[in-house]
């Protein structure tokens, strides 16, 4: 899968494209600059983390994420990204019930805890519980079919 989104990356965006600097030398090719936004996202830590790491500069780390976000967005959005219509719901409803005897179920669901420090004071109670401490929490789920799109999140 990693592979066909850089592939789609290389053919359609010109920021993934494999080129030379001004005197000729090799600059960085699409799989590292995607390395470096995977890493960053895999990580969640800042860009300047994996300039020495990585041997890429901080803007370069800074600018990889946002193109591998919009160029993601971009080649996959009619497939992948997109609103799912009455037929695909159908259809994952007969295949889960045929394949896993479960009526009703649309896919694998799960779901994660994730501490939300910008959170407003006037609601803080409301997304704080003793379960998961003191800090408020968001609890983000998605639901993915067998061919792993996620249709909710």
């Amino acid at each position: 899968m990693f592979l066909r989104i850089l592939r789609t990356l290389e053919e359609r965006d010109e920021y993934f494209q494999y080129r030379e600097d001004g005197i000729g030398r090799p600059r960085l090719t699409p799989l590292q600059k995607c390395t470096v936004a995977i890493r960053q996202m895999a990580y969640g830590t800042i860009a300047d983390m994996f300039d020495e790491y990585l041997h890429v500069g901080e803007t370069t780390c800074r600018e990889c994420p946002k193109n591998l976000y919009r160029g993601v967005v971009e080649a996959f959005d009619d497939t992948y990204l997109r609103r799912p219509a009455a037929d695909d719901f159908k259809s994952l409803l007969r295949m889960h019930e045929t394949v896993h005897g479960f009526p009703g179920m649309l896919g694998s669901i799960d779901c994660l805890h994730r501490q939300w420090k910008n959170c407003l004071m006037e609601w803080r109670g409301q997304f704080t519980s003793g379960y998961k401490g003191s800090h408020p929490t968001m609890i983000l789920e998605a639901i993915a079919e067998h061919r792993l799109c996620i249709w909710h999140a």
